[in-house]
């Protein structure tokens, strides 16, 4: 029986098992137009009764043996290897990935699993020093309920690296995937944790638009928000957190800059840059949003670019081998393509591409592209790479210092030392001297300053044990002391 066995959640959400809704959305894979599934769909309703249940569930969640609950993460893991195809081909066909991409996806949810299951032995405290005679320690506790509220552009990485830690830290989990990847970035995970054995409750499934969004961020048993999506979406997201003052992990929208020095070999800068700005169809936070060329090799690198990105195939991932496959929507096409037309009239130069067939966009080169245009300042999330010259590396600080976004950093030049140094200058969450903007793995910690989020939230043990945990502090006496009054 496949994993995901259209009997099992078509028409239904995932809360304390397989349950009806009263509506459904249809799956829709971008690359043809084709309804592909019916997706059961949340309402606030179904969401409060759905961390009611949540609450119900965490405590013996959180007494289970820290072992039991590391194998069960470990036996996750294992699944989705198992899976992997199958997964695999949701993503490829629900997010337009390639295959490629749809395999990357489930290798990484698989490796989230097995460096959560290490957390759930990790220690959970500290002796602490005190002056007066006691045991004073402090230790890290669930923090119960944990709202994840996930994208479409990466759907199972960006769920699973927030809900295994949390399960692992003896949380429960309410999940609101992007309805439009619910299946590989939700159903796919409440599948995996169910065949698992993850007990009924502790993990929720529920697919929504921003009002189930909204409930899950306002309702007070939810402790802590998770959240991946857009800076504007972040903001209001926050702010209702703050209302409820709740903790919020936000990791939002990016324009990385890619720092090209005068000294690289020109060759090997463009394959990088390419897949920076290209992976995906450009839709990834972390993608290359800014070519930041000295003028010495500015002519020479914008050719070479526009070169391999005339060479890219764009087409139906799930029936050919291509480079690139559609964007997840009409929406979003046309945002890339109006950011394109303006940017030509705010005086860029359109090198290649600038067109699509549907949702296929035409991978772009735009050069020559002034730091007041829209290429410039606003996130694409789109198959554009706009080049921008600079005169030394003084004024490509400035330049890449010039957004309110603070992701991803890739600096290429021969001295990785200069590299370093100019890092410095920068504010970003992640920096890459020798490699372009788009980098994750699930051992290391990862967000965003500025516009971008909150910092780094997520992956790595320090980082999810404070992300899914509270300090409580403890002190023990042999007797009770004697106080004047």
């Amino acid at each position: 029986m496949p994993l995901l066995e259209d009997a099992v959640w078509q028409g239904r959400v995932f809360s304390g098992g397989w349950t009806d809704t009263p509506s459904t959305r249809d799956v829709v894979e971008p690359a043809t137009g084709d309804v592909i599934g019916d997706l059961g769909m949340a309402t606030p309703k179904i969401l409060d009764v759905a961390v009611a249940t949540a609450v119900g569930a965490q405590p013996a969640w959180a007494a289970t043996p820290y072992d039991e609950r590391a194998a069960l993460l470990r036996r996750a893991g294992d699944l989705w290897t198992r899976h992997c195809e199958e997964v695999g081909g949701w993503i490829v066909r629900e997010a337009g990935s390639t295959a490629g991409k749809g395999h990357f996806e489930t290798a990484m949810a698989a490796q989230e699993c097995y460096e959560a299951a290490a957390l759930a032995s990790h220690p959970y405290g500290d002796v602490l020093r005190s002056a007066q005679p006691r045991l004073s320690l402090s230790r890290r506790l669930p923090v119960g309920v944990v709202g994840v509220i996930a994208p479409f552009n990466m759907p199972l990485i960006l769920s699973i690296r927030a809900v295994a830690p949390a399960l692992a830290l003896g949380n429960s989990v309410v999940l609101k995937p992007d309805p439009r990847t619910a299946v590989s970035g939700g159903v796919a995970l409440a599948r995996i944790f169910e065949e698992a054995g993850l007990p009924a409750g502790v993990l929720s499934v529920l697919p929504g638009g921003v009002d189930v969004g909204e409930a899950l961020v306002t309702n007070p048993d939810v402790r802590v928000i998770a959240f991946t999506r857009s800076t504007s979406a972040g903001r209001r997201v926050a702010m209702l957190a703050g209302e409820h003052l709740k903790r919020v992990h936000l990791e939002l929208g990016g324009n990385s800059a890619l720092l090209v020095l005068a000294d690289v070999d020109v060759e090997k800068a463009v394959k990088a840059a390419a897949f920076g700005s290209f992976f995906h169809q450009g839709q990834v936070c972390m993608t290359t949003g800014r070519h930041l060329v000295d003028a010495s090799i500015a002519d020479e690198y914008v050719e070479r670019l526009a070169g391999r990105a005339t060479a890219i195939v764009v087409g139906n991932p799930h029936t050919s081998d291509v480079g690139l496959g559609p964007l997840i929507d009409a929406g979003q096409r046309d945002n890339v393509h109006a950011i394109v037309t303006r940017s030509v009239d705010q005086g860029a130069t359109l090198v290649t591409g600038g067109t699509y067939e549907g949702l296929f966009y035409r991978p772009t080169v735009l050069s020559d592209v002034p730091p007041s245009s829209a290429a410039f300042e606003q996130e694409i999330f789109g198959p554009v790479a706009p080049v921008t010259v600079v005169s030394g590396v003084d004024e490509a600080v400035e330049l890449a210092r010039r957004s309110e976004y603070g992701l991803s950093l890739g600096i290429l030049t021969c001295d990785p030392m200069h590299g370093l140094a100019i890092a410095e200058r920068i504010p970003s969450g992640a920096v890459h001297i020798n490699d372009q903007t788009i980098q994750d793995e699930a051992t290391i910690p990862f967000g965003g300053v500025l516009a971008s989020g909150t910092g780094s939230r997520h992956g790595g043990a320090q980082a999810n044990i404070e992300a899914f945990t509270e300090t409580q502090w403890v002190t023990v006496r042999r007797g009770i002391p004697d106080y004047p009054f």
